[in-house]
């Protein structure tokens, strides 16, 4: 069995409002709604776990009906940080299931294909992470802003959501990172904590994440919203 954890628990700090940007308006439906009918039409995905703040489970509650989210089998309450949040939600995925998919409900330009290569991906190598070739020339920093290094663009990746990963792999290097009380932004991060083989999966910029107001616009643009 293949779960989704929908990750929804970030506040819209940058988007200058108090609304989670999950919730915010995206055309004609919410942000989360997407995603949520994204990985509800999936065939490959066979049971969705959303993660909200405490402030947001009517709420989310409301979405799923009003979409009609028949694959959702929990909605838990998220924790202080994204890492906490995909704890909870690892915590309540179906007892069979095999494969952990998760992704940010504030990507909401997330495709099907997406979602069924990454899944193909740790069926076969144990992981598959969504990710984009970096085409820029990226330059090192000081706190002074000159730059100190030109890093070899060759070797460098953006990696976004759905990370998907067989559930003992991504269950273990959450156990091991709470033993060393460690902390990480993304799933990846805690699987190579483990010195295990993270596998990219290439997609493109347009899996856009939502995180300041100009991306409101620009995210209807590439879903097509008029």
């Amino acid at each position: 069995m293949v779960t989704a954890v929908i990750v929804a628990g970030g506040k819209s700090q940058r988007m200058g409002s108090d609304i989670d940007k999950a919730f915010l308006s995206l055309g004609p439906q919410p942000v989360l709604a997407y995603s949520l009918c994204v990985f509800q039409d999936c065939p490959e995905v066979h049971s969705i776990v959303l993660v909200v703040r405490k402030e947001q489970l009517t709420a989310a509650q409301g979405v799923c009906q009003m979409f009609g989210i028949s694959k959702l089998k929990a909605i838990v309450t998220g924790g202080a940080s994204r890492q906490d949040s995909v704890m909870a939600g690892l915590k309540a995925v179906d007892p069979d299931t095999t494969i952990v998919c998760v992704h940010d409900a504030a990507r909401p330009c997330v495709t099907k294909e997406l979602v069924a290569e990454t899944v193909a991906s740790a069926k076969k190598c144990g992981s598959g992470v969504a990710a984009t070739k970096i085409t820029d020339t990226v330059k090192a920093a000081s706190a002074a802003q000159t730059v100190t290094e030109t890093l070899d663009r060759e070797k460098l990746w953006t990696v976004q959501t759905p990370q998907t990963f067989k559930l003992p792999l991504l269950a273990r290097a959450f156990a091991e990172l709470g033993k060393a009380k460690g902390r990480v932004t993304d799933e990846a991060s805690a699987v190579e904590r483990l010195g295990e083989t993270v596998h990219l999966v290439p997609t493109a910029f347009l899996n856009l994440k939502i995180t300041t107001p100009d991306d409101l616009p620009l995210a209807s643009l590439l879903l097509g919203i008029h």
